[in-house]
């Protein structure tokens, strides 16, 4: 039986970053931490077929046999708490779910996505104004979330660290 935690969020707030943290810095030697980008099953397999909710299902369940006997902190940018439970079966052994939401300034996450390498594409003015909006809606839900962050002016030590304590808490 395992804690599930979601850490959502647009692109460009540092997910990956405070991920690696986790990491690197065995903050949470509970969790095994794992980022849906690096699961290896692909969005874009899915999106536009009529199983495109099936991919966040098949995703955490892959995420759930690669965490083996520890609890698990998936870093998704498109998990987030509307609708999961109904999108979303949940694999046997999860106890119980959380989800961090977390969120920067807009200047932060144009400067960050704008900063990105070409073959990321995320460069673009229409993606980084769909993170911009994404983000808003973070802010107009920021309710629904067990934890919320907004990391702008932090550090990405100082964020992991604030995720850290309170997953170890839970």
């Amino acid at each position: 039986m395992k804690h599930l935690i979601i850490l959502c969020a647009p692109c460009g707030t540092g997910k990956s970053t405070v991920n690696e943290i986790f990491t690197t810095q065995r903050l949470l030697p509970d969790y095994a931490t794992l980022d849906s980008d690096d699961i290896n099953i692909s969005w874009f397999d899915y999106k536009g077929t009529e199983r495109e909710d099936q991919y966040y299902t098949d995703n955490l369940k892959r995420a759930v046999e690669l965490s083996g006997e520890k609890n698990l902190l998936l870093v998704s940018a498109g998990m987030n708490p509307i609708n999961f439970f109904e999108k979303v079966d949940l694999p046997d052994g999860i106890t119980d779910t959380h989800f961090i939401a977390m969120i920067c300034s807009d200047e932060e996450i144009r400067k960050r996505l704008k900063a990105r390498p070409a073959e990321r594409n995320c460069g673009s003015d229409e993606f980084i104004q769909s993170q911009i909006e994404y983000s808003d809606w973070f802010k107009k839900n920021h309710g629904k979330f067990q934890k919320f962050i907004d990391n702008t002016g932090h550090t990405p030590d100082e964020t992991a660290k604030e995720i850290a304590e309170y997953v170890k808490n839970i």
